[in-house]
């Protein structure tokens, strides 16, 4: 049979699009007709900013309007609506705008309309290729109302690419407000982000202030409890799926809040990452925290996590979860992670216990071949003789025994002789915190000047250069040793504030120390909860053998005291005397 040719009208030349997904050609009015709208922050006017109001000649509804009318007047059928709602123009992998890229591919769409380019997108390069190469490729109309673009016709073609320049323009001005605003309400002591972490609510009555969310608040302490009690974020997460815990999007679903989080099939599936983003969160501790990540750009969204240095931590901003001394002792633990045994077993105190010596950790020994009395530690440099380090050996039923009684006649001297202990920390901290000051300060100081001075002779250097006075090699040698000496001058001054910020550390974790020997009564066991509490490092010598028996000495250094030897009678006497004599000194360390 042989094969017609199709007519082609002479009125109206129907151009067909093939459906790859049926293989069929379809008439485009049988085709859907894409309306798209878009909006995000960045569409804000700036007068109603502060009242956080849509501009709304973009909102969604307006849009949706003004394309359902220019869809009718047009007699555009099978219309169909891809919104993406608080999504920026910068990217392009929107989730309704992916949707529509999808049906055009597979020859569903025969023209896609937008409101005005904007709507479409802030980044030029690829939406001149959408809108240029892909769509007209496709047999896609595209349609743009306020900027009156039609491919198919060629009208305002020409001005494309200028339209979507600027709209580039206009999306990299918006940023530069956005961070200028941001920056702003940080150095006005304000909270920068919006977002409000999972056991909190936002106050109806002042949505910049944050207020305890009982129910979830109880979870972040639980959770935190764990981590402090020497469990891991998996062995949390396991936890809490196990005694029917709600996830944080499960939470807001049953308690009726607006959430973007999917919840899983299992809404007690705890992830691990949800728990390490909780026990990282130092807003628990009631401040805010500013500048915490930033994007490489505003067309590049990768977020970047800023070094704690490069943060702005405001205290005080909400009723603090977590006391911070807690949350500053999970982050220590944190790490110094710490793997079970191949028994399944783990010590109290691993990931705590040194060698003096070489400075390297003990491991802790367990077979199934030795009971629990058996089970020691040993130094991990040792290796049955053949290393760089003696063996430290010791069992752990006797380190357990050593730490109990430590920890009991440190507690009952704390108890019983508080202000003498405030009193002996306060002279210890007077006469480091004086020479740490003293250090930092002629530190500063010096650095300043000498930066000063740097940049006063690679200036001159600089103009020697320019105006042939000084040879190009001889210009990058200098400006070479210069600039090592900036940076060498930054490390040291980093290095200070490290000292400083160790301090501040010190001192809260001093009343982390006082709030749990309040709190004991009668230590009948230790718990992994006490020991991290209390201990900071555990240091075993090698056993001594000269006097015939072996003898092992142990150093505990306890959090924020360091080692600690208990006065006597009579020195107790003399120091509650000198308090008596010197309350100026005693309050200075309470």
């Amino acid at each position: 049979m042989p094969l017609q040719c199709p007519v082609v009208g002479k009125e109206k030349n129907i151009m067909t699009t093939k459906n790859k997904n049926k293989g069929q050609i379809a008439n485009p009015d049988e085709l859907i007709t894409a309306l798209y709208c878009r909006l995000s922050v960045e569409d804000m006017k700036d007068h109603d900013k502060k009242k956080g109001e849509i501009d709304e000649s973009n909102s969604i509804t307006n849009q949706k309007q003004i394309l359902l009318d220019y869809a009718k007047k047009h007699s555009y059928k099978n219309t169909m609506f891809f919104v993406d709602d608080g999504i920026s123009g910068t990217r392009f992998d929107r989730e309704a705008f992916q949707r529509m890229q999808r049906m055009a591919e597979n020859g569903e769409i025969s023209r896609i309309i937008v409101k005005d380019l904007s709507r479409f997108g802030r980044e030029q390069v690829e939406a001149g290729r959408l809108t240029q190469i892909v769509y007209p490729s496709l047999g896609i109309t595209f349609i743009s109302i306020q900027e009156n673009v039609n491919s198919t016709t060629g009208e305002g073609m020409e001005m494309l690419p200028f339209y979507n320049i600027f709209n580039e323009w206009y999306a990299a001005q918006t940023s530069k407000k956005i961070r200028a605003v941001w920056q702003s309400k940080a150095d006005n002591g304000k909270r920068v982000s919006s977002s409000v972490p999972f056991g909190y609510v936002k106050d109806p009555e002042n949505r910049e202030k944050w207020l305890i969310d009982e129910p979830a608040a109880q979870i972040v302490r639980k959770i935190f409890a764990l981590a402090l009690g020497g469990r891991g974020p998996s062995q949390i997460a396991r936890q809490l799926e196990k005694e029917n815990i709600l996830i944080p999007s499960a939470y807001y679903e049953s308690v009726g809040r607006k959430h973007s989080q999917k919840i899983p099939l299992n809404p007690c599936a705890w992830d691990q990452k949800t728990i390490v983003h909780i026990l990282e969160n130092r807003q628990y501790t009631g401040c805010a925290v500013n500048f915490k990540s930033t994007t490489v750009s505003y067309k590049v969204h990768k977020v970047i996590y800023n070094p704690i240095e490069e943060q702005q931590i405001i205290p005080n901003m909400q009723e603090p979860i977590i006391p911070e001394e807690d949350w500053l002792r999970v982050q220590e633990l944190r790490k110094n992670k710490r793997r079970p045994a191949a028994t399944g077993r783990q010590s109290l105190f691993s990931g705590l216990v040194f060698c003096p010596d070489c400075g390297a950790k003990l491991y802790f020994c367990s077979a199934k071949s030795l009971n629990i009395n058996q089970e020691f530690y040993c130094c991990s440099n040792y290796r049955s003789g053949r290393g760089t380090c003696k063996v430290h050996y010791i069992r752990n039923v006797v380190l357990e025994k050593i730490v109990m009684e430590a920890i009991s006649d440190f507690a009952d001297f704390v108890r019983c002789h508080e202000p003498v202990f405030l009193y002996m920390m306060a002279m210890k901290n007077k006469a480091i915190r004086k020479a740490e000051f003293k250090k930092m300060q002629e530190t500063v100081e010096y650095g300043k000047r000498r930066l000063e001075e740097l940049e006063r002779l690679m200036d001159k250097l600089y103009e020697d250069n320019t105006f042939g006075r000084l040879s190009d090699d001889v210009y990058e040698r200098r400006v070479s040793k210069y600039e090592k000496e900036q940076k060498e001058l930054a490390i040291t001054v980093s290095e200070a504030q490290a000292v400083l910020d160790k301090a501040e550390q010190k001192s809260l974790d001093l009343r982390l120390l006082l709030r749990t020997f309040r709190e004991m009564t009668d230590i009948k066991e230790l718990t992994p909860t006490l020991v991290n509490s209390l201990i900071e490092r555990i240091e075993v010598h090698n056993n001594d053998k000269s006097s015939g028996h072996c003898y092992v000495k142990v150093d505990i250094y306890f959090t924020a005291v360091g080692m600690f030897k208990i006065p006597t009678e009579d020195e107790i006497i003399i120091m509650m005397e000198e308090i008596r004599k010197n309350p100026h000194e005693y309050r200075f360390a309470a």
